[in-house]
């Protein structure tokens, strides 16, 4: 038995070291600007909620399979939260007195389910969620499918790459009780079905669909109704599709931004009547990357006052994988812009000053702790992927001056330390700046 610790984190979380985080981090940050710039406004809640929160309206699979658990020194029950809708819905109900509606936040929470680790699955993600309350306006839906094309185009994505597939949970009921033929309480059982049509072979989902009652003239009227695509609606009543944001929203010019799709269901019960998935296009990564939909009356949990909501979480681990099957990621950025060296011990404190410099004009700048060749010091500051190296040197610090080169050309000057800052920023083509 090994005498240390192990080093891999827990099955189905990550370590992220700072090149990876680098992509990371400049991909969250063209989200986010695309987001703020519909006026949405960033929020947190807290990652232990009430366990009962959960098992009110979240999906029978992420309740009984799934939620990471426990039990506090006062016998209360919580979860790890699996995911930031419950809690957004609990914080808006709790601050309704004070909001002004609609409300449109976003979050980027860290979620944990207890998952079998595999491609697009893992035990700790994080998801950038957006949300709207307040409003039963079909303006929601467009909003929110032309924020989702938005948000792919930031990220490189060309319409060619994904597709973004809706439904009606309305629609949905009509078409399993009026079309197919099924009773009322089954439909629950049957939606699941639905949900899992593209997931399993024709003949497990036939035994499936004889185990919660179905006959086969009721299977094979299913399965001609769920790829009949739009043709189906001619055959709900009028008084249900007038009823249907998502028809209004298919009968405008926002019709366009998406496919009607009969098996997108979605598999929590919050949802009340829109539902969506976004899908890759290509082959090596046909799934979905993300959804979402309308719960009207999710808040109704912890308030009495109806405040509908519409909104869709975007995990990472899905998007990184549509990014890399695309090649549409990033190289990391580099660590540092600048290096100011020292070439001895007494110069440090010189060094140290120049440093803080630069770093008052915004410009990254790292010291080496230890004194080293300055060649070695010079390679190390280029594998950092810093522009820029200060060389503090006796004769020059002496003399009032210090050595600027410019790592990509070779080309130095001489400049005194107060000019340093104004020298740098010229070269990394960062515009004027303060000292």
């Amino acid at each position: 038995m090994s005498q240390f610790l192990p080093t891999a984190p827990y099955r189905g979380t990550r370590d992220f070291l700072p090149a990876e985080m680098s992509v990371r981090t400049q991909v969250f940050e063209r989200l986010y600007e695309v987001i703020e710039r519909y006026g949405y406004q960033r929020y947190d809640g807290p990652i232990l909620e009430p366990v009962e929160i959960y098992e009110a309206k979240s999906s029978r699979e992420i309740v009984e399979q799934q939620l990471y658990t426990l039990t506090d020194r006062g016998d209360r029950r919580l979860a790890l939260r699996p995911e930031m809708t419950p809690s957004v819905a609990r914080i808006i109900a709790g601050n309704a007195g004070r909001l002004q509606f609609p409300v449109r936040w976003y979050s980027h929470p860290n979620c944990h389910r207890y998952e079998r680790p595999q491609r697009g699955r893992v035990r700790e993600h994080w998801q950038v969620n957006v949300d709207v309350f307040g409003s039963d306006s079909a303006a929601c839906e467009i909003e929110f499918f032309e924020l989702i094309h938005d948000l792919m185009a930031a990220v490189g994505a060309t319409p060619d790459m994904w597709v973004l597939r809706v439904n009606d949970r309305v629609l949905l009921d009509a078409m399993l009780t009026g079309v197919v033929g099924i009773a009322p309480d089954a439909v629950r059982d049957v939606a699941g079905l639905v949900d899992r049509w593209e997931k399993y072979p024709a003949d497990k989902l036939a035994e499936d669909a004889a185990a919660i009652g179905l006959t086969d003239k009721q299977f094979d009227r299913l399965g001609e109704v769920l790829t009949g695509g739009r043709a189906v609606l001619d055959e709900i009543p009028a008084e249900v599709r007038e009823r249907s944001k998502l028809v209004q929203v298919m009968d405008s010019a926002a019709g366009e931004l998406v496919r009607f799709d009969p098996l997108i269901v979605r598999g929590f019960d919050y949802y009340t009547s829109t539902v969506f998935e976004v899908f890759d296009n290509h082959p090596d990564n046909r799934r979905s990357l993300f959804g979402g939909g309308r719960y009207d009356n999710l808040v109704g949990l912890y308030s009495a006052q109806r405040i509908p909501g519409f909104g869709f979480g975007m995990g990472d681990v899905t998007l990184f994988d549509f990014l890399g099957t695309h090649s549409l990621l990033s190289e990391p950025r580099a660590e540092i812009d600048a290096v100011v060296i020292a070439t001895e011990a007494e110069l440090a404190d010189p060094a140290r000053t120049v440093a803080k410099g630069l770093r008052g004009a915004g410009v990254r700048t790292s010291t080496p702790l230890d004194i080293r060749k300055l060649g070695k010091e010079i390679q190390r500051a280029d594998r950092s992927g810093a522009r820029v190296v200060v060389i503090v040197g006796g004769n020059d610090w002496a003399a009032g001056t210090v050595t600027v080169r410019d790592l990509r050309t070779g080309d130095q000057h001489q400049v005194t330390p107060a000019d340093v800052p104004a020298r740098v920023r010229d070269l990394l083509e960062l515009g004027p700046g303060t000292a």
